[in-house]
């Protein structure tokens, strides 16, 4: 009778570990997955971030009207793109 339980243990222990190791293997697909979308999402959200400073300097450019915040930062993003065109050509010149 106990010879039987012990067996009946084993079957289930097996049978647990194997579950375990099938989710662990799932997990870890899922993980890599979870990583993968999460790249996508900041690559699209950067693409977005251009795509409407693009619309804003094509505001700009059409003189339409642009909100003061928008304004700022736009002046903010010339300034920047001006300082790293400023640091290529004091590379370029060396």
């Amino acid at each position: 009778m106990i010879h039987e339980e012990l067996q009946k243990l084993e079957k289930l222990t097996v049978q647990v570990s194997k579950k375990v190791e099938s989710l662990t293997v799932e997990n870890e697909q899922l993980n890599a997955r979870l990583e993968e979308l999460e790249k996508q999402v900041q690559e699209k959200e950067v693409a977005l971030g251009h795509f409407k400073n693009k619309i804003k300097i094509s505001n700009i450019v059409d003189n339409q009207p642009v909100s003061p915040g928008d304004a700022g930062e736009m002046s903010d993003l010339i300034n920047s793109y001006i300082q790293e065109i400023d640091q290529l050509i004091t590379y370029l010149s060396e």
